[in-house]
């Protein structure tokens, strides 16, 4: 069994509001598995937060870029703020995103693309910049969203300049409507995006493994309440839904008017817009989301 550090109990409290003894105990059941300590505490009805973020680890910027119909968000990680604050890697890190707009690639493909002027690719621009700056970097994540008819929006969170920040959102709308509105709406959403975090656009696009994974612990605590069975599955069903409409976009509470659902939103600006609306996806890349450092790096 792997030793339990303060470290990681600090890390299970901050990231699910338990107590520190029960935060001990989780982790000594689980052998200090994280994810598996989460779910003990949820299982015995501890916890306060329904999912754990991921602990940044990793400095450096989110930048947008878009053109007539497409969008990307594109991770440049740095090892420190005051070097994501430096203008010459700020630039570097604009001149990425504007490749892989260009490439339409994953990371490996933009990696090995042509950086702008330069007579060498992006990985090779990028461990130049390392020499001369004297701090790791990499590119870590990319992500696009296209429609063939529509817009696609952009908006940054945490701005640290023009197009790049601490969260990027793009959301697709497909519509042949007036293009000023539907672009207001997509980026009134993808505000919403950045705030609530949802993990897919539609129920039918969750992760299979992350609804049975839910299943499973509404089922334990069903049981915990001393319930039949046989109502133990209609409960669950009940709690399903509150999970979908938390964790699903289209399902989830506007945050601008804290009533009415995502979906309802879109169907209702459709009349604005004048002509229907149809949601075609979305991306969130939040800086350093899901890398962790060790405890040295703290």
């Amino acid at each position: 069994m792997s030793a339990i550090s303060a470290s990681m109990v600090k890390d299970l409290r901050e990231s699910t509001g338990a107590g520190m003894m029960d935060c001990k105990a989780a982790l000594t059941e689980t052998g200090g598995d994280m994810e598996a300590a989460v779910d003990w505490l949820r299982k015995k009805g501890l916890s306060k937060a329904a999912k754990k973020s991921g602990r940044t680890a990793a400095e450096g910027l989110v930048v947008a870029a878009t053109n007539d119909g497409a969008g990307v968000l594109v991770e440049v990680n740095s090892e420190t703020d005051f070097v994501a604050r430096n203008e010459t890697f700020q630039k570097m890190a604009r001149d990425v995103a504007e490749v892989a707009l260009a490439t339409k690639g994953d990371v490996e493909t933009i990696k090995a693309a042509q950086y702008p002027g330069a007579g060498k690719t992006v990985a090779e621009k990028v461990s130049e910049m390392v020499g001369q700056i004297g701090e790791n970097m990499t590119v870590r994540r990319s992500a696009m969203v296209k429609v063939p008819e529509g817009v696609v929006a952009a908006y940054i969170h945490n701005q640290t300049i023009e197009g790049a920040g601490k969260i990027g959102v793009l959301v697709g709308l497909k519509s042949t409507g007036d293009k000023a509105k539907l672009a207001a709406l997509g980026k009134q959403i993808a505000m919403h995006v950045a705030a609530a975090r949802p993990l897919a656009g539609t129920v039918a696009e969750l992760d299979p493994s992350v609804v049975e994974r839910e299943k499973s612990i509404l089922a334990d605590q069903a049981r915990a309440s001393g319930k039949p069975e046989e109502i133990i599955g209609k409960m669950v069903e009940g709690r399903l839904r509150k999970f979908y409409e938390e964790s699903v976009l289209l399902e989830q509470i506007f945050v601008i008017d804290s009533e009415t659902r995502i979906s309802k939103v879109i169907e209702n600006a459709a009349k604005q817009i004048g002509a229907p609306i149809e949601f075609a996806g979305f991306a969130r890349l939040e800086l350093g989301e899901g890398v962790e450092r060790t405890e040295s790096e703290d």
